[in-house]
Parts: C-alpha cells; structure tokens; sequence
C-alpha cells in the first residue's frame, strides 16, 4: 500500500535522509521513531508531496508521487503535529470546505461528514469556531480533516499532542479502528503508545533506518543473552551472593527498586540458557520469597536509546565542538581588543609625551629667545647710557 525505495533528500553537502527504503502493507499501524533531525518529517513530507526528494521513489497504492502527485494524493490523509486548521470558520463548515478541496461529491458529503465527526468524537463541537476550541480538539479537527474523502493511507504526526489522559486513550481506540479500512503510519514522541498501537516500528538515526521490526522481536533481539528479571523479598540473607553461586549464573545486578521490603536484580545467565527454574529452586532452597520472576523485556523507550545512542552522541559532540569554538572565539576577540586597547594607550602615550617634549622644547625655546632679548634689551640700555654719558 505504500512504499519507499531508496529515498535521499540532500541539501548541499548534508543528507537529511539517505537510501531509505521500506513497505507497509494494507490495515498495518507503523510507528515511525526517530530522535529530533533524524529525518520523520522529511520523509513524511516527500510521501504527502510536500516536497521533492534528490533520490528514490515514494508510491501510494502504486502511484509514484513525484510522478502523478495529483492521483496520489488522492489516496492520502495527512495529519500533522499542528492541526491545518482555520481558527475563523465552524467546525462544521471547516470540514465542508476541506470536502470541497478533496473533490467530494455533494451527494456524499453529509453521510461522510457525520461519520468522520463522529469517528474523531468532535460531532457535540460542530457548531463552534474552532479559534474557541481547546487543543485537543483542534488535534481532533485535524484527524477529521485528513479522514475526509476515505483515503487508503492515513499519516499522523503527534496524533496525541495535547491531549488529556482519557482522549489519549480514546485516539488510541480511533486509530486501531482506522485500520480495518486504512494503512497507517504514525509518528509520536510517546514511546509507551507506539509500542500499544503499532503492529511494527521503524527507527530513524541520523537520516537512515536504524530498525525495522515489531517490538516484541525487537525486544527479544535485545535480550539476546536470555537475561531474567528477579524480584525478592528482603530478607538478613545475602540475596546477591546465594544467587551468583549457581554454576549458571554469568552476572547478578542490583537495581533500584523504591518497593518497599523487596529487591530485585537482572541475572543474566551463561551461555543463554533459561535460569528461571533454577532460580526458583534457589529461593525454596535457602527460604527466600519470590515476588516475580521473568524474562526480561526491554521497553520500546530503552531500544530506541540503545539504537539511536551514537547518533545523540555525535549530536553531543558536535554542540560541544561548536560551544568551544564559539568560547575561542570570544577569547581571541577579547585578546584582539586587549591588543588593541593597548596599541592604543600605546600610541597616545607617546604622542602625549612627543606633544610634552615638543611643548618644553617650545618653552625652551621661549625662554632662550626672552633671555636673548634681554641681554640685547640690557646692552642696547647700556649702550645709551654711555653715549649719555659721552654727550
């Protein structure tokens, strides 16, 4: 029902997603993860036609997008994180406008408005600007809008964003029903729903398909050394220390657990094998109450971190690089402008000290020529006062 193959969206040097390829077969619920950047929307936007990609195809219900984006689109309902939606117009008459768009017959329109209003759980609202509704059912309004004309591949973004509890739980049961007539690819921050609602996951990384199974085979990959989950209640018995005495026991790792009166441990055992009888047999041994015993299950929220721990990394490691010269370059420019400040004082020093000397050497000069002018003034008196006293 929709498949991508060898999809690359480049913008100059970097890859916003490279070589991508996967399918979803009709009435599938997909979960399509990724850490921010790693290339969700983009994908998301080349499936709806909202933009090209470099590379590779993108085909709804066998129509190539790029190709025949006005017939495929047809065959998309498209929901993003925040709701398209025109805060100005009724509820009601939002949707009647969307139906226009979509090229909904008038015969049909009514029978198809009441269903989708009453799928999306918004019909008690019809009648209201949507300007006056609450996020949650603007989130609502959306999904309705994407529903409209019975699209056989739906997609949401953050489908649950802003919603309370019990929508949540309400948009989760809109969804599986969707299913039975509509394929679905749902992207979401809320790990815990993803791993309720999708039959499989795809996991994004830095633009390429990190996995792509369902969480249960997901998780049991994870688990690939048959590690157990063992919970106990306390007791004056060094718990940890009877159970690494089993011959088959590889490791034992306390975990913090706010229970009161319990512990519980991960023990993974030697060369895979299942420890949980054994482990049984231990606690009636020594008269120890077990309070749970099971294989371990990773959460879809611990996979997703396991996958995607390079990529945040890097992501890490580049941020730093970038602080760091960003914090070099206040220092050189504060360096610059010390240098410079300094140059500066440098400079009017000694112009100061140039404008001194120039400025004694003028008095110098001036009290030379005074004294000059003296003598001659005290000469030319005397000289007077002998041709005085000669007459």
């Amino acid at each position: 029902m929709l498949k991508v193959n060898n999809l690359t969206k480049k913008y100059g040097d970097h890859y916003a997603i490279k070589n991508i390829s996967f399918s979803i077969n009709a009435g599938e619920i997909v979960g399509f993860l990724g850490p921010n950047g790693a290339g969700k929307t983009t994908t998301m936007n080349i499936i709806t036609g909202y933009i090209s990609s470099t590379e590779g195809t993108a085909e709804i219900n066998n129509i190539d997008i790029l190709n025949e984006p006005e017939k495929a689109k047809k065959n998309i309902g498209y929901s993003p994180d925040v709701p398209p939606v025109y805060p100005e117009f009724l509820v009601k008459e939002y949707l009647n406008f969307v139906c226009e768009i979509k090229g909904v017959k008038k015969a049909e329109r009514k029978k198809m408005l009441d269903e989708v209003m009453d799928l999306a759980k918004i019909k008690d609202v019809e009648n209201r600007l949507i300007k006056n509704l609450s996020r949650g059912y603007k989130q609502r309004v959306g999904l309705a809008q994407a529903l409209l004309g019975y699209p056989k591949v739906i997609i949401l973004d953050e489908p649950t964003n802003g919603l309370d509890p019990q929508q949540i739980i309400e948009m989760r049961d809109v969804i599986k029903k969707l299913s039975k007539k509509h394929t679905i690819l749902l992207s979401s921050h809320i790990l815990s729903e993803i791993s309720i609602i999708c039959d499989r996951v795809i996991i994004l990384n830095e633009g390429q398909i990190a996995a792509s199974d369902s969480y249960a085979n997901l998780s049991k990959s994870f688990n690939a050394d048959n590690k157990v989950l063992v919970k106990i209640k306390n007791s004056n018995k060094d718990i940890m220390k009877i159970l690494k005495e089993n011959k088959n026991v590889k490791t034992v790792f306390k975990k913090n657990d706010f229970e009161e009166n319990a512990l519980s441990f991960d023990v993974t055992p030697k060369d895979k094998i299942d420890l949980r009888e054994e482990i049984f047999d231990i606690c009636v041994k020594n008269n120890l109450t077990l309070l749970e015993l099971k294989t371990y299950n990773y959460t879809l929220e611990e996979i997703f971190i396991e996958l995607t721990k390079k990529g945040i990394t890097n992501a890490d490691s580049e941020q730093e690089t970038k602080e760091t010269e960003k914090e070099n370059s206040k220092e050189i420019k504060k360096e610059d402008s010390k240098s410079k400040k300094n140059k500066k004082n440098s400079k009017d020093k000694k112009q100061k000290n140039e404008s001194v000397t120039e400025e004694n050497s003028k008095k110098k000069e001036e009290t030379e020529s005074t004294n000059e002018n003296e003598e001659q003034n005290e000469q030319a008196t005397t000289e007077d006062n002998e041709r005085g006293d000669e007459n």
